[in-house]
C-alpha cells in the first residue's frame, strides 16, 4: 500500500483517480508521495521514505528542486492540465485592456440617482479600441501560447508567435496563419504582448528596460505566467511615460498594485474547477504511473523515461544516477537479473534508468546501489 501525503486540498476527482492500492491524508507518516498545489516546501524535511512529489499546476518554485534530484525523488509537474482555463483568461486580459470595463463598472456603481442620463453623458470616458486587425504577439507556443493565438485568430487578430524552442506538437497545433517571429520582431511591431514561458534564470526580467525601449507606443502587456517573468521597475517606467497603455498581471505585488494603467487580478489562471479537476487527475497518474511501473513522464528534475507495460508483469529496477556509467549500472542488474529491456536517459549531470528483468529485482537493485554515481535504486510494483 502507497501512502501519500496531500499538503493542499486536492480535487476529489484527483484522489478518487488513486486506487485502492493508496492511501492518502494530510497526515501521512513516511509518505511514498506528496500531492501538492501552491504549498511552500523548501523549509519541510523530506521524510527517507518519499519518492516523487507531483505538483497539482505547471509551477514548481514551491518545491526545493536541487534537494529532491540529490535524494532521487522525482518532481512531477502537469503541463497543459490548465491550459484551457488560462486561456480564456488571457481573452478576458486582452478585453480589460482595451475597453475600460473595469473602471467603468466602477464608475456605475457610483451612480445613486438619475443614472441613465449620467451613463449616457459618461460613457465616453471608458472607450478603447477593438481587437479585430491588431497585432498580438505570444512569446512562447507551448500548451497555452497555442491556444491563445489560435483564439486570438479567430478573433480577427494578427498573431505573432515566438518560441526557440517550439515542439514538434506545438509546431501541429499552432493556426498555420500564425506567424511566427524573432522576439526583436514581435516586441516592435505588437500592439498586444503576452507571455507564455517558465520562470528560469534564463527567463527573470525577460520583458525588461531594453525591451520596453523598442515596443510600439501605447502598447498593451498581458502577463498570466510568471510575475518574475516581467521587470517591475521597468514597465512602470514604460506605464509612467506611456510607451505601454495598460498592463495586467495575475501576479500583483506591493510594486505594481495601485499603480495608474495596471490591472491586476489575483493568481486567477487555473482557478476554475474544471483546471482544478485536470491538474488532480494527471498529477495522480503519473504518481501512480511512476510507482507501480518505474516509468517518468512530465518530471521537472529528471529525464523523460518510459517502458509500456507488458502483459509478463516482470519486476522493474529504477535507477537514479548521478555522473554514473550506464555499463558499470547495466552489469551491476544483470549479476542477478536477465535484463528484458531497458532505457537510460540524463538531463545534465543527472540521469535515470530503467531495467524490466526475469530475476531477482531486489537483489539487483541492492547490488546496484553499490556502483560509483548511483544516487537511489528502487523496485516498482503494487507495494
Amino acid at each position: 500500500m502507497y501512502k501519500i501525503l496531500t499538503l493542499n486540498k486536492i480535487s476529489e476527482k484527483g484522489l478518487n483517480t488513486l486506487t485502492e492500492n493508496y492511501t492518502h491524508s494530510d497526515s501521512e507518516q513516511n509518505p511514498d508521495g506528496i500531492l501538492l498545489r501552491s504549498f511552500k516546501m523548501h523549509d519541510m524535511e523530506l521524510p527517507k521514505s518519499l519518492l516523487a512529489v507531483a505538483r497539482c499546476g505547471a509551477g514548481v518554485n514551491n518545491i526545493p528542486l536541487d534537494k529532491c534530484t540529490e535524494q532521487g525523488v522525482v518532481v512531477f509537474n502537469t503541463p497543459g492540465a490548465n491550459a484551457n482555463a488560462v486561456k480564456e483568461l488571457v481573452l478576458t486580459a486582452l478585453l480589460i485592456s482595451s475597453r475600460k470595463i473595469i473602471d467603468g463598472y466602477n464608475w456605475t456603481q457610483t451612480l445613486t440617482d438619475d443614472a441613465a442620463a449620467k451613463v449616457e453623458k459618461g460613457k465616453s470616458q471608458f472607450g478603447g479600441p477593438e481587437l479585430y486587425g491588431k497585432k498580438l504577439g505570444v512569446i512562447g507556443l507551448g500548451a497555452i501560447g497555442v491556444l491563445v493565438a489560435n483564439a486570438a485568430e479567430t478573433l480577427g487578430m494578427e498573431v505573432m508567435g515566438y518560441d526557440p524552442y517550439l515542439s514538434v506538437k506545438s509546431a501541429w497545433l499552432v493556426d498555420k496563419d500564425v506567424k511566427r517571429a524573432s522576439l526583436d520582431e514581435l516586441i516592435r511591431e505588437s500592439d498586444y504582448i503576452t507571455i507564455h514561458v517558465p520562470y528560469l534564470p534564463s527567463t527573470k526580467g525577460m520583458l525588461g528596460e531594453e525591451e520596453f525601449a523598442k515596443v510600439k507606443k501605447g502598447v498593451r502587456v498581458l502577463n498570466l505566467a510568471r510575475g518574475e517573468l516581467v521587470d517591475n521597475k521597468a514597465i512602470k517606467a514604460a506605464l509612467a511615460d506611456g510607451r505601454v497603455g495598460c498592463y495586467v498581471t495575475d501576479f500583483p505585488n506591493e510594486e505594481v498594485i495601485g499603480v495608474e494603467n495596471v490591472i491586476t487580478l489575483p493568481h486567477l489562471g487555473a482557478s476554475t474547477p474544471e483546471a482544478e479537476d485536470n491538474c488532480a487527475v494527471m498529477a495522480a497518474e503519473e504518481m501512480m504511473d511512476y510507482l507501480e511501473n518505474g516509468n517518468i513522464v512530465n518530471s521537472v528534475n529528471f529525464p523523460r523515461v518510459n517502458i509500456d507495460p507488458s502483459d509478463d508483469d516482470l519486476p522493474r529496477v529504477g535507477v537514479f544516477t548521478h555522473n554514473a556509467k550506464i555499463e558499470a549500472i547495466t552489469n551491476a542488474v544483470g549479476e542477478f537479473a536477465h535484463i528484458i529491456s531497458s532505457k537510460y536517459k540524463t538531463q545534465g549531470e543527472f540521469g535515470y534508468a530503467l531495467f524490466v528483468v526475469d530475476g531477482d529485482a531486489n537483489k539487483a537493485a541492492e547490488n546496484t546501489a553499490k556502483v560509483n554515481g548511483v544516487i537511489r535504486t528502487r523496485v516498482a510494483g503494487i507495494k
